[in-house]
Order: C-alpha cells, then structure tokens, then sequence
C-alpha cells in the first residue's frame, strides 16, 4: 500500500439506538418541532392508551396541530409556513383568532381565514392553488369561502407514517 493512500471503509451497519433515533429524528423534522414539545406527544399518548393504539394516538395528536391542518387543507406548501401563517393571526378557529401552532382542533371546529388576510396577495395565490387540491378525508375543505370544518380524526391508514412509529416509543422508553 503507498503511503498517504488510504483505503475505503465499509459502513457499520446502523445499531438499534441508532434506527431509534433515525426514525425520532426523521418524524420530529417532518412536524417542524423541538425536541421538548415531540417528546411531551410521545408521552401523552404512552399513557393515554393502552400500548396497541398508541401509535395511532401519537400520530392523531400531530396531525390535530392547526399548524398541520392548515398545511394539510392545502393553505401552505409547508409546515413550517403553515406554522408561520397560524403565528401570525391569518385564521380563526370558531370564529376566534387563533396565533398558537400547537393548539389542538377538535371534531366539529371550523378554520377560517381571517377577512383582512384573505386581501394579501399571499391568499390570493393560495386561493388559486386550492382549486386543484384535494384535502385529506377526515378534513372537509369549503375553498369558496375558505373554510376547514374537522369531520373526524384520521385513522393511521390516512396518516400513513413514513417512519416506524414502535421504534420512537422505544427510544424514549429507555
């Protein structure tokens, strides 16, 4: 071997920690959250269900976030934009200004934009999108008016999760 020439390594394969935290670190980026809020999630649902349903309970729990939802009905590209837009006081939730992304909607609530955002340009083009976009099934989406209205929680076949739900409940469970 000449000197100075090193030779490739083959990767180790990734250990079980490693798929754990992989997996948490893979969903906590999809929801845009910090670390304190997503492990308070994981913990609700751990103690609110017996251990089968948890995984479903978890990930009902994300997606009732106003941000998700307005990122889910269309409203924004993003979560992190859909998170800005709820930040900044562009909806109504029952008809009452809503400027928290982690507030949790329920089974019947209406999100509304609010009148004087649907005149920003920002709106106007978001209306535009709207017309070919098709909302998810648990959510009902007027894009006349626009409005959301919450029909049910979604069931995790709907959510379908792009990471293995089991493995972040055991990293957090050490």
């Amino acid at each position: 071997m000449q000197k100075g020439v090193m030779r490739k390594r083959r990767p180790k394969p990734q250990s079980e920690y490693g798929r754990q935290l992989q997996e948490k670190q893979d969903l906590k980026g999809q929801y845009n959250l910090r670390e304190k809020q997503f492990k308070r999630y994981v913990k609700v649902a751990l103690e609110k269900s017996g251990h089968g349903d948890s995984p479903e309970l978890f990930l009902q729990k994300l997606e009732r976030r106003l941000d998700n939802v307005v990122y889910r009905a269309g409203f924004a590209p993003t979560r992190k934009q859909s998170r800005q837009m709820v930040s900044h006081g562009h909806f109504l939730v029952n008809g009452k200004k809503m400027d928290i992304p982690s507030f949790e909607v329920k089974k019947g609530d209406i999100i509304t934009v609010r009148s004087a955002s649907l005149e920003r340009t920002l709106f106007k083009n978001v209306l535009l999108g709207l017309k070919k976009y098709e909302a998810p099934s648990w959510i009902s989406l007027d894009k006349e008016k626009p409005e959301i209205s919450i029909l049910q929680f979604p069931s995790l076949a709907e959510i379908a999760p792009s990471v293995e739900i089991s493995l972040i409940f055991e990293f957090y469970s050490r």
